[in-house]
């Protein structure tokens, strides 16, 4: 790793520090544009430095810093409802950035990579508050992600619409 990297990936994990604590609670798991901050992140940085920079993102908020939905942080908010939702984030980014870099030429692809990073976010999410809130597949459906599919269509066509420009604004090289 160099220089830029390490700038980078704290770039994006700063990113993600600054818009997730900002959400909405609509139930046990919030509305929030964490998501979107992956999403960036994977198409920026790719499943690697990606994968790094919502990894440094996780830690950060594990030790306690308040940059969890709804100014949260701690282990502890690992181990809740919402945590397998933020563990979730891992592979979103690593499957959405292995993704978009190897159809970087058909940006039309681009939604399918961050559709199949979010179902991945999605299972273990909503697997995870099954477990805790002792609660059947369709209740867990129903409350974790029935109603943010909506959202995530629009975080998802924003990414879309802004990762290419600013990849090439950034300069940022097609091997990520």
């Amino acid at each position: 790793m160099n220089i830029k990297d390490i700038t980078l990936i704290s770039l994006m994990a700063a990113l993600m520090c600054i818009v997730a604590p900002f959400s909405l609670p609509v139930g046990p798991i919030p509305i929030s544009l964490s998501t979107f901050a992956v999403y960036i992140a994977a198409g920026l940085l790719g499943r690697k430095r990606g994968t790094m920079a919502v990894l440094t993102y996780i830690l950060l908020g594990a030790t306690g810093l308040p940059v969890f939905s709804g100014f949260s942080g701690g282990i502890q908010k690992l181990f809740g409802v919402t945590g397998g939702y933020i563990i979730g984030y891992l592979p979103c980014v690593y499957i959405s950035g292995y993704f978009i870099k190897n159809v970087d030429e058909k940006k039309w692809v681009y939604p399918i990579g961050l559709s199949l990073g979010t179902l991945a976010c999605y299972t273990l999410g909503t697997l995870w508050f099954m477990l805790q809130a002792s609660v059947t597949p369709l209740t867990a459906l129903s409350t974790c992600v029935f109603p943010f599919i909506p959202g995530d269509i629009i975080k998802i066509i924003a990414a879309t619409t802004i990762i290419s420009p600013m990849r090439k604004v950034l300069k940022l090289s097609i091997n990520i």
